[in-house]
C-alpha cells in the first residue's frame, strides 16, 4: 500500500470514504503524517473541475486503498489535455 505523493491527481469516490457520494478529482499538495487509523490518511490539496483547474482547496480523510490515481496527458507544458485512469490501483504503482 503506497501513499499518494505531492502532485498526484486522484479520483476520490465512496471507495475512499462514505462522505464522497459525488466523486471528485483531487490534486495532492501534501500527505499529513498525523496519526490515524491504519490504511487511512489526511490529504491536503485542490478539488479540480472537469478541465483540471483547481476550484477549491480542501483537506480530506480517506482510505488509501480506495483512491484511484489518474494519469495526466499534457498537450503542452502546464496544461492538461486528457485524463485516463491508471491501469492499476495505487497499491500496484510500485511496478
Amino acid at each position: 500500500m503506497l501513499l499518494p505523493r505531492s502532485g498526484d491527481v486522484l479520483h476520490v469516490t465512496r471507495a475512499a470514504s462514505v462522505q464522497f457520494l459525488e466523486p471528485l478529482l483531487f490534486r495532492v499538495i501534501r500527505v499529513h503524517d498525523w496519526p490515524t487509523y491504519q490504511g487511512w490518511v489526511w490529504l491536503d490539496g485542490y478539488e479540480l473541475n472537469a478541465s483540471g483547474e483547481a476550484v477549491d482547496r480542501r483537506s480530506i480523510f480517506v482510505q488509501i486503498d480506495g483512491l484511484r490515481q489518474l494519469r495526466v496527458v499534457a498537450d503542452r507544458p502546464g496544461r492538461a489535455a486528457a485524463r485516463r485512469p491508471a491501469s492499476a490501483v495505487m497499491s500496484a504503482r510500485a511496478s
